[in-house]
């Protein structure tokens, strides 16, 4: 029969009938069998059930420590949700990263082959993003990126569940690559184990095992013994529980001040961490009373508060001051705050979107540079099983 034969494609059937007798759809077999990756590199994904759950951080660290053992490896995140603008170009910085600590020569393209901007689910909404394309691009991508690894790490898309408007969720990106699954997860209250399971059960068998990371002293007891315990009594393997960690949870003055783009009136102590912010929007007595009880804070107030920076400056736990509305403090306030080596911040926006933004900075729990993912290495090899992680099987 020729290519031209129209008996060729008039007669095709949408369903073929197996030797077993059950149906299977003939489209869907197509993409599984044109889709599905052709590598040799074992591949782990890195999934998490929300952002800013240590992802980056993880994946880098046991790709490093994959290295360290003589592996060559390999790094990918297929949807790339960490935006920033780059020479006009929408990226993801998570790949940058990788590509500079892992010393890849790998194109970005490549490394992210999908842009997961506001924009891209906009288009896809409306039809206008086809998503076999777009997992072609994906597998294209990762057969490049593995050519000649021994590993290759794939970093999820901020939840497990995102992309599933293009059917590219972090489980479909397993399937599509023939990887295995971590997990990584926080845990705050005994309900948060819901979420975990409902997790498995998108990943299936392809989901190797669980990491809780920054987890608090408060409730690591009771994670380790009975949470633990009651997932692997369902067949859900938990690799490790690390530890909150300072220098991986905060950010310093400094990289707040850099990220809120504010003016250092006051440059000591621009080294310490900040986890939380307090704002100091009541009276002086109430505010002194209040900021005595807290611990590794920023206060945010107005530049014009002069009663709320002198009880600020009076607070053991409170780490800067961040004065907002543009207005510049007295001189005996600066001078005050570089006695005590606490810095002053000076941001032009008003008190509540400075509070919105300084959040989002701690809250993004952004890999920063090599020292953050050597520091979740060492977390890693002191409580987590990454031998298991790294040559487990489904």
């Amino acid at each position: 029969m020729s290519d031209t034969d129209p008996t060729d494609t008039d007669t095709t059937p949408d369903d073929t009938e197996t030797t077993d007798g059950r149906q299977t759809d003939a489209k869907q077999g197509d993409r599984q069998s044109t889709d599905a990756a052709a590598s040799d590199a074992d591949t782990i994904l890195v999934s998490s059930l929300a952002e800013s759950t240590g992802k980056t951080a993880i994946t880098l660290a046991l790709a490093r420590l994959a290295a360290e053992s003589g592996d060559s490896v390999g790094y990918m995140k297929p949807k790339g949700t960490r935006l920033e603008s780059n020479v006009g170009k929408t990226l993801d910085e998570d790949p940058l990263l990788a590509r500079e600590l892992l010393d890849l020569e790998a194109e970005m393209h490549d490394l992210e082959p999908v842009v997961y901007s506001p924009t891209f689910v906009e288009q896809a909404i409306r039809g206008r993003e086809d998503p076999d394309e777009i997992r072609e691009r994906v597998v294209e991508a990762f057969e490049t990126l593995s050519d000649g690894r021994d590993r290759m790490f794939v970093e999820g898309g901020g939840e497990y569940d995102v992309g599933g408007i293009v059917d590219l969720t972090d489980a479909d990106v397993a399937e599509l690559l023939d990887a295995r699954v971590v997990l990584v997860a926080s845990h705050e209250v005994p309900g948060d184990i819901d979420d975990v399971l409902a997790a498995a059960d998108a990943f299936g068998d392809r989901l190797a095992g669980v990491i809780f990371n920054d987890i608090a002293d408060a409730v690591y007891d009771a994670l380790e013994t009975d949470v633990v315990a009651a997932l692997e009594e369902r067949g859900i393997p938990v690799f490790g529980v690390l530890p909150s960690e300072r220098t991986l949870s905060g950010v310093t003055v400094g990289e707040l001040a850099e990220e809120l783009g504010a003016s250092m009136l006051v440059e000591d102590g621009r080294d310490a961490y900040v986890e939380r912010f307090s704002v100091g929007a009541m009276g002086a007595d109430s505010a002194l009373r209040h900021f005595r009880r807290t611990k590794d804070a920023a206060v945010i107030t107005g530049g014009d508060r002069a009663e709320i920076h002198t009880a600020a400056l009076e607070a053991p736990g409170v780490r800067c001051l961040i004065l907002t509305g543009g207005h510049r403090p007295s001189g005996a306030i600066i001078g005050q705050a570089a006695e005590k080596g606490m810095p002053i911040l000076s941001v032009q926006t008003d008190t509540l979107t400075t509070v919105e933004r300084a959040e989002d900075v701690v809250r993004s729990g952004r890999t920063r540079d090599e020292e953050t993912v050597d520091r979740m290495a060492e977390l890693l090899t002191d409580h987590a099983a990454v031998d298991s992680i790294l040559d487990g099987s489904r």
